[in-house]
């Protein structure tokens, strides 16, 4: 696996990070005594939290699958991968294709020196790491370019990404400036050849689910943005592309004939889930 130089190191690990708060609710070794803490306090506000991150991890997995098989992807570019758990996106598109090519982006130094001991991928190949922060398309499109052909399809994931990016420092509003979601994640699809996929999750802001909003000001009180979103405001974000069937859903409803072992209850998730294909 290669691991492409970092920009610079500048993150503040002495406070709760997604990645690693992440973790803790897969039941993870790869996060810190700050990171518990705060994951447990979230737990506290909602039971269901590791549950819904179980799910949007399978979830993963089975939109993998499918673009690795049926939809003939060899090529996955996934930000804001977070520290790796087993099986993770690469093992899925290599099992099936071992020539695929995976980057994974993350902008904490933690899941880059996870990522360094813990990703191998096949000989036929490729696997890397790209320590850089979402909202840096220009920056991610040029280090992934060392290792994608961005001329060829792509899958972008977006994993639980899109709710930890504000709307934007300029223009305010829905539509949010150069930095917010949208225009984050316009650019990077942009970037994108026909036949390219989209892969997204992102927290629901419309579900009767009381809880969020204490949620959003827990994250914002440890430092981390978070932003529900509207299905409205969550199918913008696939703008240029066409949803594959059965649409945006919450994730156990994302073609759960693809999944394996996954353990359903009907407890509801409150995340919305789609992937999409670039016409």
């Amino acid at each position: 696996m290669a691991v492409l130089p970092p920009d610079d190191d500048g993150v503040d690990t002495g406070r709760p990070h997604p990645a690693r708060v992440y973790d803790y609710f897969l039941g993870g070794s790869h996060h810190g005594p700050v990171d518990a803490e705060f994951g447990a306090r979230i737990v506290e506000l909602d039971p269901t939290a590791p549950y819904g991150a179980r799910h949007n991890r399978w979830f993963m997995q089975r939109a993998t699958r499918h673009l690795a098989g049926a939809a003939g992807m060899r090529q996955f570019l996934d930000v804001g991968s977070g520290i790796p758990t087993e099986p993770n996106l690469h093992r899925i598109a290599q099992g099936i294709a071992p020539e695929a090519r995976v980057v994974y982006v993350d902008h904490d130094p933690i899941v880059r020196a996870h990522a360094a001991g813990l990703l191998d991928g096949t000989g036929a190949g490729a696997t890397a790491f790209v320590e850089a922060d979402a909202r840096e398309p220009e920056l991610i499109l040029e280090r992934a370019a060392e290792v994608l052909d961005f001329t060829r399809p792509v899958a972008l994931s977006l994993i639980a990404l899109t709710h930890f990016l504000g709307d934007g420092s300029e223009g305010g509003g829905e539509e949010g400036g150069a930095d917010g979601a949208h225009a984050v994640v316009a650019r990077l699809t942009a970037a994108l050849a026909p036949g390219s996929h989209l892969v997204l999750s992102q927290l629901a802001g419309d579900e009767d689910t009381a809880w969020v909003g204490e949620a959003v000001d827990r994250y914002t009180s440890g430092g981390v943005t978070l932003v529900p979103r509207s299905r409205a405001a969550t199918e913008r974000f696939f703008d240029g592309f066409t949803l594959l069937d059965p649409g945006l859903v919450q994730p156990p409803d994302w073609r759960p004939g693809l999944g394996v072992g996954e353990v359903r209850d009907g407890t509801r998730v409150p995340l919305y889930a789609g992937v999409g294909r670039k016409a």
